[in-house]
C-alpha cells in the first residue's frame, strides 16, 4: 500500500510546531491520536518528547494513542514500554491482520503468531491498552476456514482490550490486485466472509470491545462482546440467511 514512499521519522521541532499550531486551533481537546505508519518505530526518547509536549500543551487530554506494529513491542524492552505509559501512552492500534501462519507469510506481514503473542505480552505487562485490527476475507477463498479459526485462537490468547474486524478491500496497484487480477488469489464470498465472522462471535472468550462497524463489513455492530454476543451473532446469523448480499460470488470493498 505503501510501497513508493519511504519511511522517515520526522524531525521533532517539526512535531512541536505542528503541535503548537494545533493548540491554537483546537480550544479543547480530550483524545490524541499519533498517526501515519508505525509510530511505535521511532526512537523511545523522541517518543517520550512528544508524549510530554503533549501532556503540557493539551493538559485538559485524557488520552494519547499511537499506531504501532507488534514487532515494534518486541523491539522495545520492557522499560522503555513502561518509560512510555509513564510519559503518557494510554492506547495503542496495531495490525494483527491474521492468526494464520500462511497467511501472514502470503501478506508479506514479516511476523509470526509466536512473535505475534510476544509483543502483546510485553506491551500488556507495560500497562498500554491496545486495540487489534484483523481482516475478514484475508484468506480467500482457500484458507478462509485456517485464517478465522487461527486468528480467533490467537485474539483468546493475547486478550486485547479491543479488536476491530474489516472485511478486506483490495487496494489498486498491490500484489494482491495482481494476484486477484490472474486468478491466484481467489476472494472470499460473501458468505464466507459472514460464516468467518460468526466464527469469531461464537469462539471468542475475552472481554474486549467489538468495533465491526467498519464500512467494508456486511453486518456493522459495535459494543462490549460479552455483554452483546447473542445480538452481535443474531444480526450476523440474520445476513447468512436473509442479506441478498451472501448469494454474491465475490464480496464488493471498497479502497479507503
Amino acid at each position: 500500500m505503501f510501497s513508493d514512499k519511504r519511511f522517515k521519522v520526522r524531525d521533532i521541532e517539526d512535531v512541536f510546531k505542528d503541535i503548537e499550531e494545533a493548540r491554537l486551533i483546537y480550544p479543547y481537546v480530550e483524545s490524541i491520536f499519533l498517526i501515519d505508519g508505525n509510530v511505535m518505530a521511532a526512537r523511545t526518547d523522541y517518543l517520550i518528547k512528544v508524549l510530554d509536549k503533549l501532556r503540557h500543551t493539551f493538559p485538559e487530554s485524557r488520552k494519547i494513542s499511537l499506531y504501532s506494529g507488534l514487532n515494534d513491542f518486541r523491539r522495545k524492552s520492557l522499560s522503555e514500554l513502561k518509560e512510555l505509559k509513564s510519559a503518557g501512552l494510554s492506547m495503542a492500534y496495531a495490525g494483527l491482520e491474521s492468526g494464520d501462519p500462511v497467511v501472514l507469510d502470503n501478506i508479506k506481514k514479516r511476523m509470526t503468531p509466536e512473535q505475534a503473542i510476544e509483543g502483546m505480552a510485553l506491551v500488556k505487562e507495560a500497562g498500554i491498552e491496545t486495540l487489534l485490527s484483523f481482516i475478514f476475507g484475508l484468506g480467500g477463498c482457500e484458507r478462509s476456514r485456517e485464517h478465522i479459526v487461527e486468528t480467533t485462537r490467537l485474539l483468546n490468547i493475547m486478550k486485547p482490550e479491543q479488536i476491530a474486524p474489516m472485511a478486506l478491500a483490495i487496494q489498486p496497484g498491490t500484489i494482491l490486485e495482481q494476484q486477484v487480477n490472474d486468478g491466484t488469489f481467489i476472494m472470499s464470498t460473501q458468505l464466507q466472509i459472514l460464516e468467518e465472522e460468526k466464527y469469531l462471535l461464537e469462539n471468542l472468550n475475552i472481554d474486549t470491545f467489538y468495533w465491526g462497524d467498519h464500512g467494508n463489513n456486511i453486518v456493522t455492530q459495535k459494543g462490549f462482546l460479552l455483554d452483546s454476543r447473542e445480538q452481535f451473532l443474531a444480526k450476523v446469523n440474520h445476513a447468512i440467511t436473509s442479506n441478498p448480499m451472501a448469494k454474491d460470488s465475490v464480496i464488493q470493498t471498497f479502497a479507503w
